[in-house]
C-alpha cells in the first residue's frame, strides 16, 4: 500500500494523478474491510447452530455460491429473497452483499441505499456499523464532507467495532475536503494508536508524507475534476459458509 501512495506522490503533478488518487483513497480503506463479509457470514452461521438451520441461511449460502461462480445478476436476485426473510441477521447480510454488487457495478447511489437498508435491518453492531462504514466509503470522493462526517461520527464511539476504520475514513475525508492540518493530526494519531493494524499505520504514515511534501494540496481538486470513479477492484464475496474453516472473530483492520 505504501508503494501505491509513493506512486501517487511521484505522479501527482502529471495528467495521470486524477486516476491514481481515485484509485488509492476510496479503495485503500475499503480493502481493509472487504474481507469482513466472509467472517460475518461465518459468524451468522455459528450463531444459529443452537437451532436448526432455517431457509434464510440456506438461501444466503446458495446466493454466495452463485456469486462466487461469477453470476452476479442471479446472486443479486437470490440475495433479494433473503433480504425479505424474517431472520434479521441474514436479511441485513443479504442487503450488505447486494450493496457490494451494486457498488462494483458503479451504481453508487443504489449501493448506498442498500447499505443504509442493511444498517436499519438489524441491531447487531458488527453488521450495522460495517454497512454505515461502507456507505461512507462509497460516497467519500463525491459527497460533501459534512455528509461523510455525519455517517462516520457515530462509529467513532468507544467499543464500536470499526472505530479505527471510521477514524481512518474520516481522516481521508478531511484530506479530500482540503482540511489538511486536521487530517494530518488524525493520521498522526492513527499511526500510533493501540490496536491499529500494520497496514493502517503504513497508510497513515504515507498520507502524512503526502501532506508534508505539499502534494496533498492537489488532491481535492483532482477528485472534484474527475468525471467518474475508475473501475473498482473485483469484489471479494465470501465463500460458501461452512463450519469447517476456523475464522477469527472481530473487525479486520
Amino acid at each position: 500500500m505504501v508503494d501505491v501512495f509513493e506512486e501517487v506522490e511521484d505522479q501527482i503533478r502529471t495528467e495521470r494523478y486524477k486516476t491514481l488518487v481515485l484509485k488509492v483513497l476510496p479503495w485503500a480503506i475499503g480493502a481493509a474491510v472487504i474481507a469482513l463479509a466472509a467472517a460475518l457470514g461465518y459468524w451468522a452461521w455459528t450463531s444459529n447452530q443452537t437451532k436448526q438451520a432455517d431457509k434464510a441461511a440456506e438461501q444466503y449460502v446458495a446466493a454466495l455460491e452463485t456469486a462466487g461462480k461469477g453470476d452476479q445478476a442471479k446472486a443479486f436476485t437470490a440475495l433479494g429473497e433473503v433480504a425479505k426473510s424474517s431472520d434479521k441477521t441474514y436479511a441485513a447480510l443479504a442487503l450488505l452483499m447486494q450493496g457490494g454488487i451494486r457498488q462494483e457495478e458503479g451504481k453508487t447511489a443504489e449501493a448506498v441505499k442498500l447499505y443504509d437498508a442493511a444498517a436499519a435491518a438489524t441491531s447487531e453492531p458488527l453488521i450495522t456499523d460495517l454497512a454505515r462504514l461502507k456507505s461512507a466509503l462509497a460516497l467519500l470522493d463525491t459527497a460533501p464532507y459534512k455528509d461523510i462526517e455525519g455517517r462516520l461520527t457515530p462509529l467513532l464511539e468507544e467499543k464500536r467495532p470499526y472505530r479505527l476504520q471510521a477514524r481512518e475514513a474520516l481522516a481521508f475525508g478531511k484530506l479530500l475536503a482540503g482540511r489538511t492540518a486536521e487530517a494530518r493530526t488524525d493520521f498522526s494519531a492513527l499511526s500510533n494508536v493501540l490496536g491499529a493494524s500494520e497496514g493502517m499505520r503504513q497508510r497513515a504514515q504515507a498520507a502524512m508524507g503526502l501532506i508534508d511534501s505539499g502534494s496533498a494540496a492537489a488532491l481535492p481538486a483532482a477528485v472534484k475534476a474527475a468525471i467518474a470513479m475508475p473501475e473498482a477492484p473485483p469484489q471479494v464475496l465470501p465463500p460458501a459458509v461452512s463450519p469447517a474453516p476456523q475464522v477469527q472473530q472481530g473487525p479486520a483492520q
